[in-house]
């Protein structure tokens, strides 16, 4: 089976930067896990990662969460130390300056998986932003997210998130 999983912004700045929660270090072991399960058995690993600019502030989304993160060149844009490793040189690696990925879409298209699994931060924005991305690129995939690999700091939008997706018709494991 053809499968793909994809790291979702699991940056230091959700960590342990600007926009750090407990809930994000806990899940990095798990992650590692999973990648290595998936690389073990001939799947493909992607990440995204947050990137913004010096004008963070003056967008949308600077306007509704005014904490600069993620910020491009910045220690907090960076991969966490514990999953650096894991983004190896031929890694597809999808930068994006909002919550979905139009890059990481466009990719999907055009590699065709039976499989798509997400996991990392931020379960109600970033994660269901590409997850349903994930589903409009190849609509027969199952898509699935571990619930014991994505978090968010707000425990009420994460278990919604996880009912909206679900009500997409991808699989939530370890609910």
């Amino acid at each position: 089976m053809k499968q793909c999983l994809i790291v979702v912004d699991m940056q230091r700045d959700f960590v342990t930067g600007a926009l750090g929660f407990t809930g994000a270090a806990a899940i990095e072991d798990a992650i590692a896990e999973k990648i290595e399960q998936y690389r073990n058995n001939g799947g493909e690993v992607v990440f995204t990662l947050d990137t913004h600019e010096d004008d963070y502030m003056q967008t949308q989304e600077g306007r509704h969460l005014p904490i600069p993160h993620c910020l491009r060149g910045s220690q907090g844009a960076a991969l966490t130390p514990r999953l650096a490793p894991y983004c190896l040189s031929d890694t597809p690696v999808f930068e994006k300056g909002t919550f979905g990925s139009m890059a990481l879409a466009d990719f999907l298209r055009t590699h065709r998986y039976e499989r798509i699994e997400l996991c990392g931060v931020v379960s109600h924005m970033c994660v269901l932003s590409n997850a349903v991305l994930a589903k409009a690129a190849q609509s027969e995939a199952e898509i699935c997210i571990d619930a014991q690999c994505v978090a968010s700091p707000d425990a009420a939008l994460h278990e919604k998130a996880l009912d909206i997706m679900e009500g997409l018709h991808m699989h939530i494991q370890h609910r």
